[in-house]
């Protein structure tokens, strides 16, 4: 029960990191970039593309983390796909992007950190980081700025080049705070290495 509470407080906080992200017209990185590209593009609500684009990732999910993450990562994405929708209802307010890209980045990265801490995910780059982490011992946000990079870069059109500076300003941040909670994530989520078994070979 309070893991699942620790989940809910970590999807609100990362709803109200991507709500100062939207009032200041920039993205972020992993499939909440992308949706967010996408609503702006589409005009369309964030919460229902942000569903639909984790569709695909359920299978990687499930395959290399294990049923349970999944269902962690579907309630997480679920959660935060309806308090995005909540949070709209919040006074609305405009920011100066590079101040909506720092403290957006900030909140957004200690809502994911909750959430990484207590085995689960926004889907995306998040279950590859955490797989890689607990394969390789690659440090999660590191690996997620260099997808999320990639991201920015795709979604350069709906923002343009000086939102997408900013973007990119986000990402880091995101980074940053998940790199500083590394520890207590690895600690969190040791698995036995049973647990991910290693791909067969090409040959």
């Amino acid at each position: 029960m309070l893991r699942i509470i620790y989940m809910l407080l970590g999807c609100f906080i990362v709803s109200v990191g991507i709500l100062f992200l939207q009032n200041s017209e920039v993205i972020t990185g992993g499939t909440a970039g992308l949706a967010l590209s996408f609503s702006y593009l589409m005009n369309s609500s964030f919460a229902v593309v942000f569903f639909l684009i984790n569709l695909p990732f359920y299978i990687l999910s499930y395959f290399k983390m294990g049923w349970k993450f999944t269902a962690s990562t579907i309630f997480a994405i679920t959660s935060l796909s309806i308090m995005s929708e909540i949070v709209q209802f919040f006074p609305s307010f405009t920011i100066h992007p590079i101040f909506g890209s720092i403290i957006g980045g900030t909140i957004a990265g200690l809502g994911l950190s909750i959430l990484f801490m207590n085995g689960s995910s926004l889907g995306g780059a998040n279950i590859l980081s955490l797989f890689l982490q607990q394969r390789f011992n690659w440090n999660p946000g590191k690996t997620m700025f260099a997808f999320d990079f990639l991201v920015i870069l795709t979604g350069l059109y709906s923002v343009g080049l000086v939102r997408g500076f900013y973007s990119v300003l986000s990402i880091f941040v995101i980074s940053y705070i998940i790199s500083f909670f590394k520890v207590k994530i690895a600690a969190r989520n040791v698995r036995p290495k049973t647990a991910v078994q290693p791909e067969p070979s090409a040959s």
